[in-house]
């Protein structure tokens, strides 16, 4: 049974109102994003999905702050991101918020229990022995906290990849297709370990996948189509995902065709 710990009075993990990212100008403009208000739950585990092209990959990049939108407004552990220079942005990003990509990012020379810690350096913090030690044995690693990368399976990197994400104690967790390069039986212990931090820590995490499967460890899934959001079913099974993932192509058409699209302005 899942049990989250969650504060319905608090402010969302993560908003974002009316968010358009469009790249090019004029007549060559695109809106990768198309208007997208949305709102994560602190404690929740979110999935994005939608075809290739649908705007999954600029929603998390937006979302995180790792880009900035056309138009919209993107609250992140608080912070309304449009009033961050860069400097505030990128601390926030390096104290607030996790990252695990589908690359695992792990520095070869260093070991596990040292590329753990490194954002914590880059963070001017001291780390906490006793938390790094707990959040190594929580990813199974403990008798390969001095190993390097290479002396470790691709399912042991990933692992050490969100134990260093979950160090810095993030208020949300940004997951890029995490399984992406793994097998199977790997991958669902990934996500099983994704699933088991939101449940017993209250974590709060959003994930981009095209796997109904990894989907289906999330509280949601968000369907994204043609830079908007098509649909979203809660707590679903990896069928009931993959059939709504089947529709979207034509939910998609069906939209480009009805809808006519707004002029682009370009912003002040």
């Amino acid at each position: 049974m899942r049990v989250r710990r969650r504060d319905t009075g608090s402010a969302p993990a993560v908003r974002l109102d009316a968010v358009r990212k469009v790249y090019g100008k004029g007549s060559a403009a695109v809106a990768a994003l198309d208007g997208i208000t949305l709102s994560i739950d602190v404690g929740t585990f979110t999935a994005v999905m939608g075809p290739s092209g649908s705007g999954k990959s600029t929603f998390l990049h937006c979302a995180a702050g790792l880009d900035r939108p056309t138009s919209g407004s993107v609250v992140l552990a608080g912070h309304d991101l449009a009033g961050l220079n860069e400097t505030a942005l990128t601390r926030l990003r390096r104290e607030r918020i996790g990252f695990v990509f589908q690359a695992f990012n792990l520095l070869p020379t260093l070991t596990v229990e040292q590329n753990i810690t490194l954002p914590l350096k880059f963070a001017g913090k001291r780390a906490d022995r006793r938390l790094i030690a707990d959040v190594i044995a929580r990813v199974g690693l403990t008798d390969r906290a001095r190993h390097r990368p290479h002396e470790l399976s691709g399912g042991q990197q990933q692992r050490v990849a969100i134990a260093r994400a979950l160090a810095i104690r993030p208020d949300v967790l940004f997951a890029d297709e995490p399984t992406g390069a793994l097998d199977t039986r790997t991958a669902t212990e990934v996500l099983g370990l994704l699933r088991e931090s939101v449940d017993r820590d209250g974590q709060s995490i959003v994930m981009v996948t095209h796997d109904p499967i990894a989907a289906s460890y999330a509280d949601r899934v968000v369907f994204l189509a043609d830079g908007r959001i098509a649909d979203e079913l809660a707590a679903p099974g990896a069928d009931a995902i993959a059939d709504r993932m089947t529709h979207l192509g034509t939910w998609d058409e069906s939209a480009r065709i009805h809808r006519t699209p707004a002029p682009f302005r370009e912003p002040r």
